[in-house]
């Protein structure tokens, strides 16, 4: 009889097209591995999702849900205690690595640059610059660059005023850090291959990420071979200092705008559930690194697990 596996995609965040893309991807291809495979479509009613987990009672639960309720310890926790084993990162790491202060903080202790920043209250924001210019502001705990925004020389107009900011009454305040956007997935405790990204639109934003021709991603990443290294090490090590587990993709800065100087990284944050279509950032550099798309997927649900 085929282990069954149940897809967790949707949900609620502003992520849902993503998520259902990612669901969809990851349940044909373990179907194609011999799979039992059923899909449930998250809504924001706990006793349904419990009714159905319970009815279609999986070996394992591929969680294929991104941004918040999703990736942040919430259905983390809800799994934890039914004891289904599920993959990606536990409730703890999932938590601390979606509020991005805090995973700040323990890169910080962890030995590992960040871009200096600070949190402020969006009142002071929209009163006027919080931080020299250039700086980024983001949510405290969106991902997929979600209501990010950055604030350049010569920029008139404040870049929340007018607009409906729906993430809280603090914003994180960083420096802007000037380079090249790096990325570097971990599966287990190995990095897998080091992508830049680079994007017309001059940053990697939410559109950049998910639009057809948003983007491009050149693997390897064609920078010199100790940065690469140095980029696959910083991305072990803040996978390990956040408790990460399975899989993860670390995205980071490289600032090599000096001349004659080898260039500077910094982590800008882990996300413990990176997108997951065949075409996806991590699946890319899986097959870069000789493994394909289905037995990625095999791979994280052999190695799930639960903390109940």
């Amino acid at each position: 009889m085929s282990k069954r596996v149940v897809v967790l995609m949707g949900g609620f965040s502003v992520e849902r097209e993503v998520s259902l893309n990612s669901g969809a991807a990851v349940a044909g291809a373990l179907e194609k591995a011999g799979y039992a495979v059923a899909t449930i479509d998250v809504r924001r009613d706990l006793r349904t999702l419990v009714a159905g987990l319970e009815a279609t009672k999986p070996w394992v639960v591929f969680n294929a849900l991104h941004g918040r309720f999703g990736e942040d310890g919430s259905i983390q926790g809800i799994l934890d205690i039914m004891k289904i084993p599920y993959t990606h990162s536990g409730l703890r790491a999932s938590a601390l690595a979606m509020d991005k202060p805090t995973a700040k903080s323990i890169f910080t202790a962890a030995g590992i640059p960040v871009p200096e920043g600070r949190i402020v209250r969006k009142d002071d924001v929209l009163a006027g610059d919080v931080l020299p210019r250039p700086y980024v502001l983001k949510p405290l705990n969106e991902g997929s660059s979600v209501g990010v925004h950055i604030v350049r020389e010569g920029e008139n107009g404040n870049p929340l005023a007018g607009e409906d900011w729906p993430f809280g009454d603090f914003v994180l305040a960083e420096r802007f850090i000037p380079g090249r956007e790096l990325t570097v997935g971990v599966m287990g405790d190995k990095a897998l291959a080091v992508t830049e990204i680079t994007s017309e639109r001059g940053f990697y934003d939410y559109t950049a990420k998910y639009a057809a021709g948003g983007s491009l991603h050149l693997i390897p990443a064609p920078v010199p071979p100790e940065i690469q290294q140095a980029a696959m090490e910083i991305a072990v090590k803040g996978h390990q200092a956040l408790g990460c587990r399975g899989v993860s993709r670390a995205d980071l800065r490289y600032d090599d705008t000096e001349p004659g100087q080898p260039g500077k990284l910094y982590m800008l944050e882990i996300n413990t559930q990176p997108g997951m279509t065949s075409t996806s950032l991590v699946p890319e550099q899986a097959a870069h690194a000789g493994i394909g798309f289905a037995d990625l997927v095999t791979w994280m649900v052999e190695n799930a697990q639960c903390d109940g």
